[in-house]
């Protein structure tokens, strides 16, 4: 029998037929557990997913954990602002992220740099991009305005973020989303 250790925080919310989705979750594990109440759910996970009568059904009272990929996290050293935002990663170390991805960026020294589920646009690993030899990747969001001329926190770090979308295939109740680790 498997053991699970929760992680982050519980989310909660509505079920009806018509699909809806959580508040994004930014990605500390590489498993969540479902569990509605009232009525099962059809369940799909991503960036800004829909969920349909196509997608994984977990029954009400059957708690069902699910895979969520690997945990895609990575220290921020650089920050270039503007119309959109630019992440640098430490030298020699290359992006856990993908084109249309979402993220989220912590910088807990530095919090008006954060921003929560915010789409990939590009990723670049040429070496000497611009003087630099990391990874590079381009975020679509505007950081022009309210933000210091540099990154000086060295406890910045960037997120895979997800949101679960559910829905009934009649009736309402609820819905908990909790990441786990199974042991």
């Amino acid at each position: 029998m498997s053991s699970l250790k929760p992680v982050g925080l519980n989310t909660v919310f509505a079920t009806s037929t018509g699909s809806s989705a959580s508040i994004p979750i930014s990605q500390l594990s590489d498993s969540i557990r479902v569990l509605p109440e009232g009525s099962g759910v059809h369940v799909a996970i991503g960036t800004n997913p829909t969920a349909t009568n196509q997608d994984f059904y977990v029954g009400v009272g059957e708690p069902e954990e699910i895979s969520i990929g690997p945990v895609g996290s990575h220290l921020v050293t650089g920050i270039t602002t503007g119309s959109t935002t630019t992440i640098d990663f430490p030298e020699g170390t290359s992006s856990p992220f993908g084109v249309g991805d979402a993220v989220t960026l912590t910088a807990p020294d530095q919090s008006t740099f954060n921003f929560t589920h915010k789409i990939v646009s590009s990723v670049n690993t040429t070496s000497g991009v611009d003087g630099f030899f990391g990874s590079r990747i381009v975020i679509d969001h505007d950081s022009s305005s309210g933000n210091p001329a540099a990154l000086t926190s060295n406890n910045a770090q960037l997120r895979r973020s997800i949101k679960v979308a559910v829905k009934t295939n009649s009736g309402t109740g609820k819905v908990f989303i909790q990441q786990v680790q199974v042991s």
